[in-house]
């Protein structure tokens, strides 16, 4: 087996955790890339919703080149380091009625539950986890709405409250470091149905001070073209992401060009609204242009009610 230093080091490549039904590196992404697409800069009319995420993501690691790692198991043979996961965050929303600066005050809180396989060669192959991840706090959202568009912006918080294995990462659902997230969404729709979507974030990470990793902050953005029509929406949609500063351990930079991850993701969306105002979306978002991540597919379901 790998000493713990020395496999921190390969794994620097895309040292990954599961949270928020997303899948991250040590560093990781504590927000769930592609969850908001459809009118994601809308804010909805006062009261309490709940959605559900619900969904599968399935991927190989790569390196800074966007090749797959292949590291040696306990028999000394080389093989790709996977995870697949089933996940299922719940959130829950407040819009409370209250207006401050103009702009609709709003409240959020989410919770994931993730059922994760993650086959990592070195520690003698896969194991299963299955509990819940990070949760994610935002006390201030803020809805500005005008005929044609929709403006918001907050702030998230991520708490560290996923379990995390300093010595086995296959058991981690969690990052053990506290992140800030700036938001801020941008929906346009035009009187004959066409949309354009967007929702622009910057995660700030503090360091995991158990493994004295400092991982390096993201920009990332969720997006979709669609057209909306009685009821239904289409659309193509998915994420970005590109980091934009060193993962560090010990205070120096780690692996190639400091660890520093990029994904490109895109696929289909769907949604329908019934009668009773429930939402129902689905989405299949293939990843692509892969550097220091894992590459696969995440398919999910999402389910919007209001109380």
């Amino acid at each position: 087996m790998l000493k713990r230093t020395t496999l921190a080091a390969a794994l620097a490549l895309g040292f990954a955790t599961l949270s928020t039904g997303a899948l991250a590196k040590e560093g990781g992404d504590q927000y769930p890339n592609g969850a908001e697409t459809f009118m994601s800069g809308a804010i909805p009319p006062a009261g309490t919703y709940f959605i559900n995420y619900a969904g599968y993501y399935s991927g190989t690691l790569k390196d800074n080149s966007g090749n797959t790692v292949r590291l040696p198991n306990t028999k000394g043979n080389l093989q790709d380091v996977k995870v697949s996961a089933w996940f299922d965050a719940l959130r829950l929303v407040h819009v409370t009625g209250i207006k401050l600066l103009g702009a609709d005050w709003t409240v959020h809180a989410i919770l994931p539950i993730v059922h994760q396989n993650f086959d990592l060669p070195p520690l003698g192959g896969s194991k299963t986890t299955t509990g819940i991840g990070d949760l994610t706090l935002n006390p201030i959202i803020l809805g500005w709405h005008f005929p044609n568009l929709h403006v918001t912006a907050g702030l998230d918080i991520n708490l560290p409250t996923g379990n995390w294995d300093r010595t086995d990462p296959r058991k981690s659902l969690g990052a053990n470091y506290y992140s800030f997230e700036p938001i801020l969404a941008v929906s346009y729709l035009a009187d004959n149905g066409f949309e354009a979507s967007t929702k622009l974030m910057y995660n700030i990470k503090t360091k995991n001070t158990d493994s004295n990793y400092q991982s390096g902050d993201e920009f990332h953005a969720d997006y979709l073209l669609g057209y909306r029509n009685n009821g239904w929406a289409y659309g193509l949609g998915g994420y970005f992401l590109k980091q934009t500063t060193d993962d560090t351990l010990n205070g120096r930079s780690v692996g190639l060009n400091g660890n520093k991850g990029q994904v490109l993701a895109f696929g289909p969306h769907v949604q329908y609204m019934g009668k009773n105002g429930d939402q129902f979306i689905f989405q299949w978002q293939h990843e692509t242009a892969v550097k220091n991540r894992f590459e696969g597919d995440k398919v999910w379901f999402k389910y919007i009610h209001r109380f």
